[in-house]
């Protein structure tokens, strides 16, 4: 009997020892949920601002086209034989800042209805209401005056985009 009491008292003293740790420790740091959310948060606000900076890019060069398809409009209208090249020079003009209003107003429903570029949306908002203002100066053959809209625009954009940088 005194056997048998010595090995369940060693069986019991000796298998809490063995069975204590059980599963491996794992010294790898896990990622956190806040840094994911926080990573994905900065991969929309880029990607956000690279399309404000895209549409800077394609107004500035059509802004630059624009003065001289302007200068060669003005000059074709005192030449009666280039004055059949006008008309559709001026409708290619319009056809371009009416794409322009389009895409922006869907830049700015983009960051209306995405909760991560909505701070930015306040600058943001009216940029398509000044591209339609050019579009309107276009369909009045008032190409100079939508020019200098279209650079508000401009100016605009590139505010919203020195504040998405911050």
């Amino acid at each position: 009997m005194k056997r048998i009491l010595l090995v369940l008292s060693a069986t019991i003293l000796i298998c809490p020892a063995t069975f204590a740790q059980t599963r491996g420790r794992s010294t790898a740091p896990r990622p956190k949920a806040a840094d994911a959310e926080a990573q994905r948060i900065n991969q929309v606000r880029t990607t956000g601002a690279n399309r404000v900076a895209e549409q800077i890019k394609l107004l500035a060069r059509f802004i630059y086209i624009l003065g001289g398809t302007n200068e060669s409009i003005k000059r074709d209208e005192v030449d009666p034989d280039a004055a059949k090249k006008s008309p559709t020079a001026k409708n290619q003009v319009r056809i371009g800042i009416t794409g322009f209003r389009e895409g922006l107003d869907k830049l700015e429903i983009d960051f209306r209805g995405t909760p991560e570029l909505q701070p930015y949306y306040i600058k943001l908002a009216g940029v398509a209401a000044g591209a339609a203002t050019a579009e309107q100066q276009a369909i009045n053959n008032q190409f100079d005056a939508a020019g200098r809209s279209l650079l508000l625009v401009v100016n605009r954009l590139a505010d919203v985009l020195v504040v998405m940088r911050m």
